[in-house]
């Protein structure tokens, strides 16, 4: 364990971000190229090695927190990526990415600071690659059962290098023109610089497991036809159902679906193109949407260089303090400042977000251009207008970040593959006991065709990077019972599983 007193003696120190002015002027990680080890092994030094160590609670990956973060305390790489390995396989994907609801599980959290457990995952993560302790796993042996994977997101890569190394061969299908889903062309390379996404794409290669881009299917390739070929198929093609906002004005150019301009954007990273043929540069954009994907788009259009950035959020603002109604351990709602937003900060004084705001119509200018929003404060709990605060913003590009409402409709999965939505409409999964377990459910799918199983936010619904990969590991352990009658696969979760509410 570490020293007990640490947290006494050792006051909390995030790991500093680059300075807002170098890195609004590059593409790079807000992180990159900072000094991370000796400030890490420091503050790994606070954690108390709990007897209950809710932070394991807090992920639903049951990360081994007090045990990686005794390692890191010394030094000891190896044993700490061998730790962090054992119930994560993307931690460099988790210690960028996720909003660490660990650390507010955190046994400190009752009344100091966490442990700035994200800061240690990451260094132990890059740790793992620079030392080399990242090699292929291939397996021993095969089975001689297949497996396709439909989606190459978090859920889906998680299912699929678990599942080969369990020694099944497996393939991963994938619509778009590169492996990785959202974390490719959703996640702008400022949070996740895509050589990490590379390497590891790479090491699952050699470790045999087969990718195949450009494949829709249910379009191109009948989803009927795919299970026939293999003994079992997953499903991890995300949440993609884009809710809309049905104002008046809404047809006008200029107004663009979030995850279609981060797209594109991305794809300005990996050289499709020499500049985004949607760009921020020298408008007045305004985000519609308060979450992590209005938080990718500002950070997106100030590097394009945004004449302003205006970010709507219909929710009020939130306290500093932990609310009475969401007490430790859970994940509360309190007043977060993105990099983004410190970014946004830092060149306008203020922050970006409107809260209480909610948008009434859009305003054309020439050639069908959208020119202004209308938008409203509204009340906080019916979120009805209030009287007389409407006002008139200037929009020359407006994106919706209004974030997704299950799998995406129309793709011919459904109706080719026999699933039914649930009353949240993602894909039903069985919840009921799988057969060989008294303990745990395991993610099925509900469907007329046997073997196919539902991973990631297709059967879950939109969420967080630690949620996918935990479907994802699961969803393996499901598919590995299925084809062999018992499987060594740990299922951290189960369909039933929801962060800890009070």
């Amino acid at each position: 364990m570490t020293d007990p007193y640490g947290f006494l003696k050792i006051p909390r120190r995030p790991v500093p971000p680059r300075p807002v002015e170098e890195r609004l002027n590059d593409w790079n990680e807000v992180y990159a190229g900072q000094a991370l080890l000796p400030l890490v092994s420091e503050q790994a030094g606070r954690c108390m090695d709990c007897g209950i160590p809710f932070c394991h609670s807090g992920c639903p990956l049951g990360n081994l927190i007090p045990e990686w973060n005794a390692y890191a305390t010394r030094g000891n790489w190896r044993a700490a990526a061998e730790r962090l390995h054992a119930t994560n396989n993307f931690p460099e994907f988790t210690g960028r990415l996720c909003p660490a609801p660990c650390e507010d599980a955190c046994v400190l959290a009752l009344n100091a600071d966490p442990v700035t457990i994200k800061n240690v995952e990451q260094a132990i993560a890059d740790q793992i690659w620079e030392r080399g302790y990242a090699p292929p796993h291939p397996p021993e042996r095969l089975s001689g059962k297949t497996v396709a994977v439909i989606g190459s997101g978090p859920a889906g890569l998680a299912a699929a290098q678990q599942l080969t190394r369990i020694g099944h061969t497996v393939a991963v299908y994938e619509r778009a023109d590169r492996i990785g889903g959202l974390l490719r062309y959703g996640i702008p390379s400022f949070k996740l610089e895509k050589q990490h996404l590379n390497r590891r794409i790479e090491q699952m290669r050699a470790e045999g497991t087969k990718f195949r881009t450009g494949v829709d299917v249910g379009g191109d390739l009948d989803a009927t036809e795919l299970r026939r070929r293999h003994d079992a198929v997953v499903i991890a093609v995300g949440a993609m159902e884009r809710r809309e906002l049905p104002v008046p004005g809404r047809e006008l150019h200029g107004i663009h679906q979030a995850m279609d301009y981060l797209t594109l954007a991305n794809r300005v990273g990996e050289g499709d193109y020499a500049s985004s043929p949607v760009t921020a540069e020298g408008k007045h954009v305004v985000i519609v949407g308060g979450g992590d994907t209005g938080s990718d788009c500002l950070g997106t259009a100030l590097r394009q260089g945004a004449a302003s950035v205006v970010q709507l959020d219909i929710n009020p603002e939130p306290g500093d303090a932990r609310p009475d109604t969401e007490p430790w351990p859970t994940y509360p709602k309190v007043y977060r400042i993105s990099h983004a937003h410190e970014e946004a900060r830092g060149r306008e004084g203020t922050d970006p977000r409107l809260f209480s705001s909610a948008t009434l119509r859009f305003e054309a200018g020439t050639a069908g251009h959208v020119r202004a929003l209308c938008l409203t404060e509204v009340e906080p709990t019916a979120r009805r207008p209030r009287p007389d605060t409407e006002r008139v913003i200037p929009a020359e590009l407006v994106l919706l970040a209004l974030g997704f409402s299950g799998p995406e409709r129309g793709t011919g999965l459904m109706e080719q593959l026999g699933l039914t939505l649930d009353d949240r409409g993602n894909f039903a999964r069985d919840v009921g006991f799988a057969a060989g377990t008294a303990e745990r459910a395991e993610p099925a799918v509900r469907a007329k065709t046997d073997g196919v199983f539902v991973a990631g936010d297709a059967g879950r619904g939109q969420s967080l990077v630690v949620w996918a990969i935990a479907e994802g590991r699961a969803t393996a352990a499901a598919t590995d019972r299925y084809l062999t009658g018992s499987t060594e696969l740990p299922a951290p979760i189960t369909p039933m599983d929801r962060p800890m509410v009070a």
